[in-house]
């Protein structure tokens, strides 16, 4: 399985009454998304699935790869570890899954695959972690694959 972590790009500070979940990438969060999207359809992944949190900044960074999106509400503000390992099905399932979310959970996840514990990582925005897993003598491993940033 490949499981790639986006965290979603630059978006506008939160004003007045705008609830935070609707708050919209910047012009700089555009580009960034775009970027990175570019990156990723030049990655050999298969059977792509791509996951997003409901909030409206993270559904403008996933739907800059021009796949389908499917919003789960367990990635939104305010997520879990659990939360995002049930909701990708990390490391069972077949294929990659890019998943589109916030800090802190996301720094956390990739602390907790590669450290083996939760600390607060940092995740920049716009930026993606990529790992896969994989069996080595009956052992499985986590590798990270590539980190990218806008």
């Amino acid at each position: 399985m490949d499981l790639i972590l986006w965290r979603h790009a630059e978006a506008k500070d939160q004003e007045g009454p705008v609830p935070d979940a609707e708050r919209e990438l910047t012009s700089r969060g555009k580009r960034q998304a775009e970027k990175v999207a570019e990156w990723l359809r030049e990655q050999p992944l298969r059977d792509v699935t791509v996951l997003s949190s409901p909030a409206r900044r993270a559904q403008q960074t996933a739907q800059a790869l021009g796949l389908p999106v499917k919003t789960k509400t367990q990635l939104g503000v305010g997520a879990s570890t659990a939360d995002l390992l049930g909701a990708v099905g990390w490391p069972d399932h077949a294929g990659a899954v890019i998943v589109v979310s916030h800090q802190p959970v996301l720094g956390r996840l990739a602390s907790l695959l590669l450290a083996g514990s939760e600390a607060d990582w940092t995740i920049k925005k716009g930026g993606i972690w990529w790992f896969t897993n994989r069996v080595r003598q009956d052992e499985t491993q986590t590798v990270l694959r590539a980190v990218h940033c806008p």
